[in-house]
């Protein structure tokens, strides 16, 4: 019984090649070889010293001295690539293969952000089930954004600070799920308002209705609402706030560590 791959030839006889000379040390081989040891060469009828009167790699033969046109030249392939072999489907595993012996320009994406196998465009491997990806991160300005007694206004977040599938619409301050993007995002709204006492609402809109609120009592700067939202391709989210303090509040522009923010990412896998 054999064992293992079978030969594509049965029987297989040395082959030869003549060379047209002429004054040059490069010839090219009819057949790839792994170095001079695989031929034996022959000038004038006289046999050649391997890697002495003559290198060879591939189909690449380089004599150590030039020949002349009158010069007779061949030689026998003692060995000769005659079969190329791949391993069975699901044959290699991972100790088949050596440790970095693959570089990451070598892969190549399988599917899209949310397939279990996702190579990115900068060679880093996101998770399985896809990359925490649309994202984005938005701030108000430096200056306060004044609020009416009695209510609802829509918080503006005019500085973009990140925004992977541009998506974020800062002149809206809004956010508008991509094309093919659908699913459950992460959303949050934050922002400082000047102290009062009477409460106040932090608000997450979805196309223009209000989805959820926190209500604060604002015996302190800062109020925020977060939520896990289910959204699809063309829906768009947005931050509003409710205050009646009898008065108009401010709610605090950028200064150093303090503001507001407007960001969220789509979740991984749920």
């Amino acid at each position: 019984m054999y064992l293992g791959n079978q030969p594509a030839l049965s029987y297989t006889s040395f082959a030869k090649q003549d060379f047209t000379t002429s004054a040059t040390t490069s010839y090219t081989l009819d057949n790839p070889v792994t170095n001079a040891n695989e031929l034996a060469l022959f000038i004038n009828f006289v046999r050649q010293e391997p890697t002495t009167a003559y290198t060879a790699s591939g189909t690449s033969l380089t004599l150590t001295s030039a020949t002349s046109a009158s010069d007779d030249m061949y030689c026998v392939f003692l060995g000769k690539a005659v079969q190329t072999v791949n391993p069975p489907n699901g044959s290699v595993g991972a100790s088949q293969i050596a440790d970095s012996s693959i570089a990451l320009g070598k892969l190549s994406a399988t599917g899209t952000k949310d397939s279990t196998t996702f190579l990115r465009g900068d060679n880093t491997f996101a998770v399985a089930g896809g990359d925490n990806t649309p994202a984005w991160k938005a701030e108000n300005s430096a200056s306060n954004q004044s609020l009416s007694h009695d209510s609802t206004t829509k918080l503006t977040f005019t500085s973009e600070i990140f925004d992977t599938d541009n998506a974020y619409d800062a002149a809206n301050s809004k956010f508008t799920v991509p094309t093919g993007e659908g699913g459950k995002y992460l959303i949050r709204v934050s922002y400082e308002m000047a102290v009062q006492t009477n409460p106040t609402y932090a608000y997450i809109y979805v196309n223009g209705s209000a989805a959820d609120c926190s209500r604060f009592k604002m015996s302190s700067y800062s109020n925020k609402t977060e939520l896990i939202l289910t959204l699809s391709a063309g829906d768009y989210v947005e931050g509003y706030t409710y205050q009646a303090s009898g008065g108009a509040v401010d709610i605090l522009g950028k200064s150093g560590a303090r503001g507001s923010v407007f960001e969220g990412f789509k979740l991984i896998g749920i």
